[in-house]
C-alpha cells in the first residue's frame, strides 16, 4: 500500500499534517475520519534525501554532528522515551538545516510505521554503512539503547583522534607553507632587487648567487607557465587519486611510508578493535561483522587483506592465523585475538585492547610529530639560509675588498 503525506483538519479547523498508509485516497479520508480528522489534501509520500545543496553536494554531515546525535539519542532511549518523540526532541536541537531536515524524513517514516532502520536506508551518504548495521543489529537484538551507547561511544573517540592527527599536522603544515612563501618572496622581490644594485655597481655574479640570479629570472619570466603547469599536475595527481588504481597506489603508500605508515596501521588497528568489540557484543555474527568492518578501515590496500582474511575466516582458519597470515595489523593484536579465542572471551579481550590501542595512536602521533618538526624546521633554515648566503654573498665580498 502506499504511504501518503496528507494535511487534515478537525472540527474546530485546527490544522493536522502526518503520513499515514492507506489503500488510496479514500481509503486516508476513511481511515481519517476515525481519528476525527477531514482530508484536506494529499500526496504520495517518498520520503527521500533532502538537497545536498548546502553541504557542497556531499550530502553528508560533519562527525561532530552524527556523534552528538549518537549520545544523545542513548541517553534518550534509554530513559524510556518513544523513538518517534525522540527524533521531534532531536529535530529542535542545534544541529545544521541540513541534518535536521533529514530528521524530518525519519520522522515521518516512523509516523508511517516504517523501521527506523529501513528509514536510515534511504540516506546511506549521511549514516555511514557502520552506522546503519549496528542499528540493524540493535533493533533485531532489541538492545538499541546499548548500540546506539556504543556508536556514540566509538565516534567520540574515533573524531578525538582526528582532531589529534589534524593537531599534530598543523604546525609542520604552517612552516612548509611559511618556507615556500619566503622562498617566492626573496626570488621575486628582494633577488631582482639585490641584482639590480650589483648590476649598477659592475659586480659579476658567480657560484651559487649565479644560480639563484638564474632561478629569480626563471621565475619572472616563466611564472604564468609554472602556475599552469602546478595546477595541470596537481589537478592529474587528484583526477588520477580518485580512480580504483589511483587509490590503490596512494593507500599502499600511505601504509609503506615512513613515520606515516606506524600512525596509518595504529588507527586502523584502534578502529578495527574498537568496531569488531562493539559488533560482537550487540549480537552479529562473526562472518557479518568482518564484512561490516571491513567498510570503516579507511584503506582500500588493507580492505583488500582484511577481506582475503575474513573469507579464510568463513572457511574454518580462525581469526589469529587468518590476520597473522596477511600482516596488515601488528603483532601485539594478534597475540589478543589468539588470547581471546583460546579463552572464549574475545570481545572482552578486544574491549580491554582498545585503551591499549588508542595509547599507540597517541605514541605515533607524538613521534611522527617530534621528527617531523624538527626536520621542517631544517630544511627550512637550509633553504633560506642558502638565499641569503647567495644574495649577500657579493656585499660581503666588495665589502672585505674595501
Amino acid at each position: 500500500m502506499p504511504t501518503y503525506k496528507y494535511v487534515a483538519v478537525n472540527l474546530q479547523k485546527k490544522k493536522y499534517k502526518g503520513i499515514f498508509i492507506a489503500d488510496d485516497e479514500k481509503d486516508l479520508a476513511i481511515q481519517l475520519t476515525k481519528q476525527n480528522l477531514y482530508l484536506v489534501s494529499a500526496k504520495v509520500y517518498q520520503g527521500g534525501t533532502p538537497s545536498a545543496f548546502f553541504t557542497l553536494g556531499t550530502g553528508k554531515v560533519s562527525l561532530t554532528e552524527l556523534t552528538t546525535f549518537c549520545r544523545r539519542f542513548s541517553i534518550m532511549i534509554r530513559a524510556g522515551i518513544p523513538m518517534i518523540n525522540c527524533i521531534e526532541s532531536l529535530k529542535l536541537q542545534p544541529y545544521s538545516s541540513y541534518f535536521k531536515s533529514i530528521l524530518q524524513v525519519i520522522g515521518e517514516d516512523l509516523h508511517g510505521g516504517a523501521m527506523f532502520s529501513e528509514s536510515l536506508e534511504k540516506h546511506k551518504k549521511v549514516f555511514p554503512d557502520f552506522f546503519r548495521s549496528m542499528v540493524r543489529v540493535g533493533e533485531a537484538s532489541g538492545k538499541l539503547d546499548s548500540v546506539f551507547v556504543s556508536l556514540a561511544d566509538y565516534y567520540e573517540q574515533d573524531t578525538a583522534t582526528r582532531r589529534k592527527a589534524k593537531a599534530a599536522l598543523a604546525y609542520p603544515m604552517m612552516l612548509a607553507a611559511m618556507t615556500v612563501g619566503i622562498v617566492i618572496l626573496m626570488l621575486t622581490l628582494v633577488v631582482p632587487t639585490f641584482k639590480n644594485s650589483m648590476a649598477g655597481m659592475d659586480v659579476t655574479a658567480t657560484g651559487l648567487t649565479k644560480v639563484v640570479y638564474d632561478i629569480s629570472d626563471f621565475l619572472a619570466e616563466n611564472w604564468y607557465y609554472l602556475v599552469l603547469g602546478i595546477i595541470l599536475v596537481g589537478g592529474g595527481i587528484f583526477l588520477f587519486s580518485r580512480t580504483k588504481k589511483g587509490k590503490r597506489v596512494f593507500d599502499i603508500l600511505k601504509i609503506r611510508a615512513p613515520l606515516i605508515g606506524t600512525l596509518q596501521i595504529n588507527l586502523i588497528t584502534a578502529r578495527f578493535s574498537r568496531a569488531f568489540s562493539i559488533l560482537l557484543s550487540s549480537g552479529m555474527d562473526m562472518a557479518t561483522a568482518l564484512d561490516t568492518i571491513s567498510i570503516i578501515l579507511g584503506n582500500g590496500y588493507v580492505e583488500e587483506k582484511f577481506n582475503e582474511a575474513a573469507q579464510d575466516v568463513r572457511h574454518g582458519v580462525s581469526l589469529t592465523n587468518a590476520f597473522g597470515k596477511q600482516n596488515i595489523f601488528p603483532p601485539m593484536l594478534i597475540q589478543m585475538l589468539s588470547v581471546g579465542e583460546k579463552t572464549a572471551s574475545l570481545e572482552e579481550t578486544l574491549t580491554r585492547s582498545c585503551g591499549f590501542f588508542d595509547e599507540q595512536v597517541e605514541a605515533s602521533l607524538s613521534s611522527f610529530t617530534s621528527k617531523l618538526q624538527p626536520a621542517m624546521l631544517l630544511i627550512m633554515g637550509l633553504v633560506i639560509g642558502t638565499l641569503f648566503l647567495a644574495v649577500y654573498s657579493p656585499m660581503l665580498s666588495i665589502m672585505g675588498g674595501l
